[in-house]
């Protein structure tokens, strides 16, 4: 389980849209655990994308395709992760990929991102290869 952070976000329900506690959910895979599935990084990321964690991200990029430097939006709001398809990704796969549509607003601006995530796990973890943005 993972530690207040003093905000008191860890009591409210999980930004990635699974209905579960924050601190029940995501919260432990952005301190530092595994994430089990090809679709719980996915849902860890979109969290960390939502409370601004460039530290997870990094974290869970793949050395081969991770930027140097991860620089998110302040004013972009993330609003709704819907997974749309997983192909692989589970506890015994070495590839993974997970569809998803993750809707975002900034200011008067709303729209939705799609992209085709693919994952691969190294030992005990899960990481983001690349995606397909459509």
């Amino acid at each position: 389980m993972a530690p207040d952070d003093g905000s008191g976000q860890d009591t409210l329900r999980c930004p990635c849209g699974s209905g579960d506690l924050f601190r029940a959910c995501c919260g432990p895979l952005l301190a530092g655990a595994p994430a089990p599935t090809a679709e719980r990084l996915m849902r860890s990321r979109y969290t960390a994308f939502a409370r601004g964690d460039a530290r997870h991200l990094r974290a869970t990029w793949h050395a081969s395709t991770r930027p140097a430097t991860i620089d998110l939006d302040e004013d972009l709001v993330w609003r709704r992760l819907a997974i749309l398809d997983r192909v692989a990704g589970g506890p015994f796969d070495r590839e993974g990929i997970v569809e998803f549509a993750a809707s975002w607003q900034q200011g008067a601006e709303r729209g939705v991102l799609r992209e085709r995530s693919r994952f691969v796990r190294e030992g005990r973890s899960w990481l983001y290869v690349d995606g397909d943005v459509s």
